[in-house]
């Protein structure tokens, strides 16, 4: 064999791998996560084929869904011939198979199952097309000016496509606007109800310091996509990846881009929360607590899918207005030493015990959640009170879900039985 046709045969080796690992376009971002502010980005508006990354806004409207109460997070859901027939990754439901909402949004969020998030958007809008557009218009009321969406799960259609800077906003918005579901997106392993499914990015969250999710994605016409958000310090990186030519690429570059992002980012700096336009009205966001805390310090939450409702400190206080059943409670922000109060129910007098199951947006809903404990949790809550007392937080009217006139023991197996569902609850002493 020649010298000649070695060489030749070297470079046609060369340029093959070369074109296959530049087939996807690569772009790329970094945020600081607290005012949103860039910090380095690389074609980060050329519109991309966003893979799964889409599952982050179908998601997003599952979350806001069950908040407003259009679902219920144990509604058993009815899967179509369509969504039984999505491509892996799957979840491996069958058509006319039940399954409750909570399942298809762990399965959607950490296995990254095409079938989950399709059956989620057709309990939302009805159909696959109209959840589309559902997605689309939410999308501009976000900020998102440069993406289009044609499904639910990111598998590659026409139209399809989103920048990496969308896909940035999209991440900061979950985490500031759905802080009582942002924990799911750090587990590694979690129950999808049919199966235990492995997260799609435990390779990061278990090999970098301080990151709690976000979202993997590929298809052959995207390469490797990953969000990725990461707390130290009380520093937040945000940092997205179009186009890696392989899951080790894509691994290695986001470690590059979050380290970057955290030599870049100031030690202090003012959290601005991203806004959302609907209906003429701007709407704050509510920032979660960091990963790693073991019980909640403020219940500011729309339903149970990931156990404690973490919430976070941020660096502003926030305002609170106490009612009849309601008392501020001050904690800590973490890393700026700022106030913030949060909605803490009022025992009932005489020194008895209260849990409470968590704040939410619709005083229904807070009264339905009440409801669902007392079919789930009967003995301890035999005398127990019913109160729902509003307030507001970040601007926005909270209604806490709170039992009343409990003895201690009964209070502790509340929250010990409700713990056990996946349920939010948080044991307030007499008069505290």
């Amino acid at each position: 064999m020649s010298i000649r046709f070695l060489s030749t045969m070297l470079v046609a080796a060369f340029c093959f791998v070369t074109s296959a690992a530049q087939a996807a376009p690569y772009a790329a971002i970094v945020l600081d996560a607290r005012d949103g502010s860039v910090l380095h980005s690389r074609s980060a508006d050329t519109p991309l084929h966003p893979a799964s990354l889409t599952k982050m806004m179908t998601l997003y409207l599952a979350f806001e869904a069950v908040e407003s109460g259009q679902l219920g997070i144990d509604q058993q859901i009815r899967i179509s011939r369509n969504a039984a027939s999505e491509p892996p990754s799957r979840l491996g439901l069958s058509a006319g198979q039940r399954i409750s909402v909570r399942y298809l949004i762990r399965a959607a969020a950490v296995r990254s199952a095409n079938d989950a998030a399709t059956a989620l958007g057709e309990a939302i809008a009805g159909s696959e097309q109209a959840f589309a557009q559902l997605m689309t218009d939410t999308a501009r009321s976000l900020g998102m000016t440069n993406t289009t969406f044609r499904n639910a799960n990111g598998l590659t259609a026409t139209g399809h496509l989103s920048t990496a800077r969308d896909m940035s906003m999209l991440a900061r918005h979950l985490f500031f606007d759905y802080p009582q579901y942002y924990n799911i997106f750090g587990r590694t392993s979690t129950s999808a109800g049919v199966a235990t499914v492995q997260n799609t990015n435990r390779r990061l969250l278990n090999g970098y310091s301080g990151a709690d999710g976000i979202k993997t994605g590929y298809t052959r016409a995207a390469g490797y996509n990953l969000a990725a958000s990461a707390e130290r310090g009380g520093e937040r990186i945000i940092a997205v990846i179009f186009g890696g030519s392989s899951s080790n690429w894509r691994y290695n570059r986001m470690v590059e881009l979050l380290d970057m992002g955290f030599e870049r980012a100031p030690s202090r700096v003012a959290t601005i929360r991203p806004q959302r336009e609907e209906a003429g009205a701007v709407l704050a966001s509510i920032r979660p607590m960091p990963r790693g805390v073991s019980e909640p310090t403020q219940l500011v939450a729309a339903a149970s899918l990931v156990g404690n409702a973490l919430v976070s400190s941020a660096a502003a206080a926030v305002r609170d207005e106490p009612t009849a059943s309601t008392v501020p409670l001050t904690i800590t922000a973490s890393g700026s030493g700022a106030p913030m109060s949060a909605p803490r129910p009022l025992a009932r007098p005489g020194g008895e015990w209260a849990v409470q199951l968590g704040a939410y947006r619709d005083p229904e809903f807070a009264e339905s959640v009440l409801t669902d404990a007392l079919l789930g949790v009967t003995e301890p809550l035999v005398g127990a009170h019913r109160s729902v007392g509003s307030t507001v937080v970040n601007g926005v009217p909270l209604y806490a879900a709170t039992f009343i006139g409990l003895s201690e023991q009964q209070a502790s197996a509340t929250c010990s039985s409700l713990h056990a569902q996946d349920r939010i609850c948080r044991l307030v002493e007499p008069n505290g």
